[in-house]
């Protein structure tokens, strides 16, 4: 589900992309990893606690808390992306980071694409006074590419 501005869904897309991250691991899957890490700490814990060693208990408990409050860091930002979505009259810029959604939206006819002065810096759209970074989520060696792509598609409006 997207958070399109009014008018968006009834206007013919031209092109649109998604840029997400590469997540390997599926939320289900991030889960069980954890919980069997967890698993398998407190039985090596019990352990030394049952040949008498029982101040390791507590160092591993903070241990998994340590490393479960990095997974919840994690987790609130591997399903983060950018939806652009080109129409004949509109481009629209959704980015989800975490919680947060933001919306741009720009004429087609008036948006200036410049790429990063180095390979790894973020491509930037300018319009009437507006500036938008975009391609957080693209692997660095393919935004020069994606912002020439991008440029075709914005030229095809004009």
């Amino acid at each position: 589900m997207h958070a399109y501005s009014e008018g968006v869904e009834d206007e013919p897309v031209l092109k649109d992309w998604m840029l997400k991250r590469n997540c390997s691991v599926s939320p289900r899957q991030f889960f069980f990893f954890y919980a069997s890490l967890c698993v398998v700490s407190l039985l090596v814990g019990l352990t030394v606690v049952l040949w008498g060693a029982w101040l390791v208990l507590p160092f591993t408990g903070l241990d998994l808390l340590a490393v479960g409050v990095a997974f919840v860091i994690y987790a609130r930002h591997a399903v983060d992306y950018e939806y652009i979505r080109l129409c004949e009259h509109r481009l629209v810029i959704e980015r989800v980071s975490a919680d947060r959604v933001s919306l741009f939206e720009f004429n087609p006819r008036w948006v200036r694409v410049e790429p990063g002065a180095t390979p790894r810096d973020r491509i930037t759209l300018h319009s009437a006074g507006q500036s938008v970074m975009i391609g957080q989520h693209l692997a660095w060696h393919r935004r020069a590419q994606f912002a020439s792509e991008l440029r075709t598609w914005l030229r095809r409006c004009a």
